[in-house]
């Protein structure tokens, strides 16, 4: 029974021989990789995810700092808004 991890993705396994096969799993990777890295909507959601991940952490353990920060950034918001509605009908 062998305990091998399995490998990422956008890594060549350890151990081809073939040198053939080995540039194909180098060029797999190769483009794996680029297309982790060109995906910038599936980065984006990724990292969405990681921060509503947190905040909803951070809300459980801190219920009443959370309540604070939200009724900072909604105070915050509604001033930049009346500040830019006063500035726009001037």
């Amino acid at each position: 029974m062998s305990s091998e991890l399995p490998v990422p993705r956008t890594a060549v396994p350890v151990g081809i021989t073939d040198p053939v096969e080995k540039a194909r799993a180098e060029l797999k990777a190769a483009l794996f990789a680029i297309e982790e890295k060109a995906n910038v909507p599936k980065r984006v959601a990724v990292a969405a995810d990681q921060g509503i991940t947190s905040a909803r952490r951070f809300s459980r353990e801190s219920p009443a700092i959370a309540a604070a920060a939200v009724v900072g950034v909604a105070v915050a918001v509604g001033a930049a808004v009346w500040g830019i509605v006063r500035l726009y009908t001037r």
